[in-house]
């Protein structure tokens, strides 16, 4: 155990943020993204969901300041009534700890382009999720200074 990581982060996903550079991608997905098809590196956090994984990550993970939006979400399939209400939690996420990030607002990609982003992405990290479109893309950006500690 370390002070100060959250105890959710298994050590397979703190060795890959480590290793992320800037511009690198991470997916976070729901129970039902096919994780194990479309991850170069696949980190399983069965039991947990989408928001608990991403607030935890958020506290050690810079996002890409030089990108107009570094969070990208699965959009919703034309014609599907669905309202992902998850994506809500996700902005109050974000907003708490990239505050520009999340003033950017976030991409919407059409689903078999976040499939292949995800396919060409540093790593999925698959959750117990159950909320549809639930899946996040996150991009690496940098620590500087100013956001070291």
């Amino acid at each position: 155990m370390l002070k100060g990581i959250p105890s959710i982060l298994p050590p397979e996903l703190l060795k890959i943020l480590m290793e992320m550079g800037h511009g690198d991608e991470i997916v976070i997905a729901d129970g039902n993204f096919p994780g194990a098809s479309h991850a170069r590196n696949l980190v399983r956090c069965d039991g947990h969901g989408v928001p608990q994984v991403l607030e935890a990550v958020l506290r050690l993970f810079p996002l890409d300041s030089y990108v107009p939006q570094p969070v990208a979400l699965m959009q919703v399939v034309p014609g599907d009534p669905v309202v992902p209400v998850i994506w809500d939690k996700y902005h109050e996420i974000v907003r708490r700890w990239e505050p520009q990030a999340e003033k950017a607002g976030f991409e919407e990609v059409e689903r078999s382009l976040f499939y292949q982003r995800a396919k060409n992405a540093y790593a999925v990290v698959t959750t117990g999720e159950t909320a549809i479109y639930a899946n996040i893309l996150l991009r690496k950006g940098i620590i500087t200074g100013e956001n070291a500690l």
